[in-house]
């Protein structure tokens, strides 16, 4: 928590905790004020019907030019669920361009630093067939192109290299700049190329395609998706016996069927250090924290941080600051969830370390992560990667009753489309209220359960359709979906 203006947090959480523990421990505690049983049923049920559906098939039959017009080669950075959006890009250009597009080379990531390939991460074969009848698409280019390597960019300019692709970049931007490339020498490299197609005034094919790939032509490799349902299993029917001891994960129930499946959350909590020193905001450790951080944004960012400008409070009350472990528990608490609710929580490292969210464990007592629910064994294959521990993640999110993400990002981003495609709960934090919420030191737990439950009464998963500029990753109507 926070110093100076951070202080009306700790104020806040002084008020509030001791009443929160009173309720959350009591036998009574699903009566209390912490928690409503009508508040928490409502939430536990499931969207109305929205009155959208999935609608990717375009609207010609879909084909392949009878001749490629060269290879397309790109190289993505980010991290996993940019890289995604990226990917299905990528479809898309290489369909503008009539084009074939060689399987993506994934970046290392200097902050995750995960040497993944886009085929430990995705199953190839799927996305292949998926597309099949919309683009070609390569595993590995042919020998004559084998020098166009990510090395052979990096020692020296290069003609095949496509480097000034604009953020947002037009159709006509490809067919001026990268179409000429293809014709002279067969193949067209770009990087970077993260956010490099724009999302508007496209083909609706082009936009459907896009979308086909994101819903439907990207699925997690066998292991990933087999190690998800297990966890998913595992959280829906507990073991009554709880861990096992020699491995410290929950045993598999064997006959599941006998049991009613019980119900989860998920919390993505992105609270990483990358994330705290780029918000610039005041996590309540003091000069030395403030000091690590600011160091740490000169390493990474050069100090260059729009967010350092402004001051702590400022930063809060517009919602720019990230969601902590403490501050996400009270947001779920004034939601009505309680020391009942399952939840799993869908993070990599959070700053701070297991100190940091003692207080949302013990809050939570029934929360899970990957570590307690997986073996060992299970775990060995994703280990230290970072990008397949997201993709776990992802994988559980989309198989959750609710979710729910404490800050916004790419992560947040992909889930909230991808929920909102297949019609799940999914609940966004308002950031600015919650922000306005914690510099209120006077406020009562009552005025702040009020203010809570009012404004998201709205931020569920209900369908908001894609304005001009925004995302159809995040926003997938009406290009994804159509009214019924």
């Amino acid at each position: 928590m926070r110093h100076q203006s951070g202080g009306a947090l700790f104020g806040l959480l002084g008020l509030l905790l001791p009443v929160f523990f009173l309720s959350l421990f009591s036998p009574l505690s699903h009566a209390s004020a912490f928690s409503s049983d009508s508040v928490q049923n409502e939430f536990w049920n499931p969207l109305s019907d929205p009155g959208w559906r999935p609608c990717i098939q375009t609207t010609n039959a879909p084909s392949l030019p009878e001749k490629s017009r060269g290879y397309v080669q790109v190289f993505l950075d980010g991290g996993l669920n940019q890289q995604r959006m990226a990917v299905c890009d990528a479809v898309a250009v290489a369909k503008i361009l009539n084009a074939t597009l060689v399987i993506p080379y994934l970046e290392v990531n200097p902050v995750w630093q995960d040497s993944s390939s886009f085929g430990d991460i995705f199953d190839v074969e799927h996305f292949i067939d998926v597309l099949k009848d919309d683009i070609r698409i390569v595993r590995d280019l042919p020998d004559e192109f084998s020098w166009s390597t990510r090395e052979y960019y990096a020692t020296a300019i290069r003609p095949t290299r496509i480097k000034t692709a604009p953020v947002r970049a037009t159709v006509n931007w490809y067919l001026e700049n990268v179409s000429p490339v293809l014709q002279s020498y067969g193949i067209a490299a770009i990087a970077p190329f993260s956010h490099r197609l724009t999302y508007d005034n496209l083909p609706m094919d082009i936009q459907r395609l896009r979308c086909k790939v994101n819903f439907e032509g990207l699925i997690f490799v066998p292991h990933i998706r087999a190690l998800g349902d297990s966890l998913v299993n595992r959280l829906r029917y507990p073991s009554d016996d709880s861990r096992a001891t020699a491995g410290n994960y929950l045993r598999e129930v064997t006959d599941s069927t006998a049991k009613k499946a019980g119900k989860f959350v998920v919390l993505h909590l992105r609270f990483d250090k990358d994330m705290a020193a780029h918000s610039a905001c005041d996590f309540g450790g003091g000069k030395a924290e403030k000091l690590a951080l600011a160091k740490y944004r000169q390493v990474i960012w050069q100090g260059r941080v729009l967010n350092s400008q402004f001051t702590d409070e400022e930063l809060r009350s517009q919602g720019r600051c990230p969601l902590t472990p403490e501050e996400i528990g009270l947001l779920l608490a004034a939601l009505g969830f309680d020391n009942t609710t399952r939840l799993y929580l869908a993070s990599h490292k959070v700053y701070g370390g297991e100190a940091r969210i003692s207080m949302l464990r013990k809050m939570f007592p029934l929360m899970e992560d990957k570590k307690s629910l997986a073996s060992a064994d299970e775990r060995a294959q994703i280990k230290g990667k970072a990008s397949l521990l997201a993709a776990l993640d992802y994988y559980i999110s989309m198989h959750s009753d609710i979710f729910i993400s404490a800050s916004p990002g790419n992560m947040h981003n992909a889930l909230v489309g991808h929920r909102t495609y297949e019609n799940m709960k999914t609940i966004r934090p308002s950031m600015a209220l919650l922000g306005q919420l914690f510099l209120n030191k006077n406020i009562s737990w009552s005025e702040f359960q009020e203010a809570i439950i009012e404004g998201h009464k709205n931020r569920q998963g209900q369908i908001r359709l894609r304005k001009p500029k925004q995302s159809l990753y995040t926003y997938p109507a009406p290009d994804c979906m159509c009214s019924a």
